[in-house]
């Protein structure tokens, strides 16, 4: 009897290497950890709000949120090549848009409160802006997200409120990256 595939896993396994999505609410150290990830593992890092910003993937200025607004559909465009080659670690707030296929693992950062409200007011953000992603994170708003977008088993929370957890996070999925194989 034939195990059944799901798109994503036939799409992997065409793939060399994998690629992972990490996201979590604004503050929680998405870029932070996606660099010293890549860093660690020689995979090619995506910031997806700086390539909105270099590329022009997106439809204006949102005022009221003091950000672009995305063109999901631009972006996804933009990406599909270099998601089929495989060695991506891709750094975004959000992960509804995203072809399920393109990814292997999906990591939500997650941050206590005291820490996020103290890193997002030395952004500068204003106060709508810190309690509309405090909200977000109290809510788990972006693991949910994740939960209904991916497959259960490639979806994972990690703690990311210290320099250690960091640090630990960075190890655990360095050590996933580089054990990662296709199924058979």
């Amino acid at each position: 009897m034939r195990k059944a595939v799901s798109m994503a896993q036939r799409d992997s396994d065409m793939r060399k290497k994998p690629n992972i999505l990490i996201t979590g609410t604004p503050g929680t150290g998405k870029t932070t950890t996606a660099s010293a990830l890549a860093e660690a593992t020689q995979f090619r890092h995506i910031n997806i709000g700086d390539l909105v910003k270099e590329k022009n993937l997106h439809d204006g200025w949102d005022d009221q949120f003091d950000c672009y607004i995305i063109n999901e559909d631009l972006v996804c465009d933009e990406l599909e090549d270099i998601m089929e080659e495989g060695g991506n670690i891709v750094d975004y707030h959000g992960c509804d848009f995203f072809p399920e296929r393109w990814f292997d693992q999906v990591v939500v950062l997650q941050t206590d409160n005291s820490v996020l409200y103290d890193r997002l007011s030395k952004r500068g953000y204003s106060e709508t802006k810190i309690s509309n992603n405090m909200e977000c994170e109290i809510f788990q708003v972006l693991l949910e997200e994740a939960k209904e977008s991916y497959p259960e088993g490639i979806v994972v929370a990690l703690r990311s409120d210290s320099i250690d957890d960091i640090t630990n996070n960075i190890a655990t999925l360095t050590h996933w990256l580089t054990t990662w194989q296709t199924v058979p």
